[in-house]
């Protein structure tokens, strides 16, 4: 059976590839625009899914409740730097330097939940809690998708 970890790392996995193709990316291209259009409803998805699926339960313990605030205030400044990218245009030289900007936040994010919050939150979910979240969060995610 999935843990949450492990339906996380996936979701993480595809946004290291997404924005990896989205920074190799030139000018306001229609390649651009799908990649950049594909991270965002990825990262938006799996911020509402994450946070109601792991982040809430781990608010609960005082042994994680401090790096579950701070990773929900993460996903905020990765929604601003999105916003900032959708003002920009997209062939300008803003666009790819904030692009590298989110990149950049973005891989620190996922590597601090992966390195950091995951053995914490290991230790505060019983097994049940890490499957059954698991099989919520992908139904969420899932939902998030056919919409």
């Amino acid at each position: 059976m999935t843990t949450i970890f492990e339906a996380l790392r996936e979701d993480h996995d595809k946004q290291r590839t997404l924005i990896d193709l989205v920074v190799k990316t030139e000018g306001s291209s229609d390649g651009r625009k799908e990649l950049f259009d594909q991270l965002k409803d990825a990262l938006t998805a799996h911020a509402g899914a994450e946070e109601r699926y792991f982040y809430v339960p781990l608010m609960e313990h005082d042994l994680t409740q401090e790096h579950a605030r701070h990773s929900v205030s993460e996903h905020k400044e990765l929604d601003d730097f999105i916003e900032q990218l959708e003002e920009y245009d997209m062939s300008g030289p803003q666009w790819i330097q904030t692009a590298k900007e989110l990149e950049h936040r973005l891989l620190h994010h996922l590597e601090e939940e992966e390195v950091e919050v995951f053995p914490l939150a290991g230790k505060a979910l019983s097994d049940d809690e890490k499957n059954s979240l698991a099989e919520e969060y992908r139904s969420d995610m899932e939902r998030r998708d056919s919409q």
